[in-house]
């Protein structure tokens, strides 16, 4: 879900460089703000995923400082013990295999129709990914996050099969959702759609992407509701303070003076 092919980092990647790329944004600005006002929301996806990873690997070894009674010895079993390894039982951007994520995922072709149609295909096989992740896990802080991503990709699939209606005539929305099961059938996703997020699209600036509404437009496919672009972000939430997990050295740094950085606080006017 972070670094496959069909997860976050591919989307982030595609979008952005779609964005940077994209040749006529005066003539098609408003094809432009929704790429770019969707490659804004990913970067956040990312984060979402990394914390989620983080918050599930926290405390999974012995902690303490004695490197002899071999505190990561459960890591030699653990299916990708990279995550041990090559960092303190962190978040990287692999995919379920251990791959490191990779510039050959992104696809911009310069072409608006297919690139839209590449983005509406991306979105669907994200969806499908998500859906079989909740459908290994049981844990309750792995679903919610997945919830959260249905429910917000499930947007952007929706996005892009609008862009499509708009450039072609095609009712690409005609096939959502894809694959063909509901958001409904996961009860994580509903507070967030009784929140009217499957409907909102975001364009992380006040000032920018002011076009997107002109795509964005209409009834939602499945209940019917009018879709609505809010321009700026969404509500934001204090990001975990992860433990240290000193048996991986992480984050070291054990002789350092915090009394320092107190008293320098103090004489800047920081609250510390």
């Amino acid at each position: 879900m972070l670094g496959g092919k069909f997860g976050e980092m591919s989307t982030l990647m595609n979008y952005t460089f779609q964005s940077f790329n994209f040749r006529g944004r005066k003539r098609l600005r408003p094809f432009y703000d929704v790429i770019a006002s969707i490659a804004g929301e990913e970067y956040g996806h990312i984060e979402v995923v990394s914390y989620a990873i983080n918050l599930l690997l926290t405390g999974q070894t012995k902690r303490g400082h004695d490197p002899v009674p071999a505190p990561l010895a459960p890591a030699a079993d653990a299916r990708i013990s990279y995550h041990f390894s090559a960092s303190a039982q962190a978040a990287l951007p692999i995919d379920s295999q251990g791959n490191f994520w990779n510039g050959q995922n992104v696809f911009s072709s310069g072409n608006l129709k297919l690139d839209l149609l590449h983005n509406f295909f991306l979105e669907c096989g994200a969806r499908a990914n998500k859906i079989r992740a909740y459908e290994m896990v049981s844990d309750p802080c792995a679903r919610e996050m997945v919830g959260y991503l249905l429910v917000r990709g499930g947007l952007h699939v929706v996005a892009y099969a609008r862009a499509l209606e708009h450039l072609t005539g095609v009712e690409v929305t005609k096939l959502v959702p894809v694959p063909e099961l509901s958001n409904k059938a996961f009860p994580e996703t509903r507070k967030y759609e009784e929140n009217g997020l499957h409907r909102k699209l975001y364009t992380f600036s006040q000032n920018d992407y002011q076009k997107a509404g002109l795509i964005f437009n209409g009834p939602h496919p499945e209940d019917g509701k009018p879709l609505e672009v809010v321009f700026g972000a969404p509500e934001g939430y204090p990001v975990p303070d992860l433990a240290e997990e000193p048996q991986l050295n992480s984050p070291g740094a054990d002789n350092i003076d915090m009394q320092m950085f107190i008293d320098m606080a103090k004489k800047m006017g920081i609250k510390y």
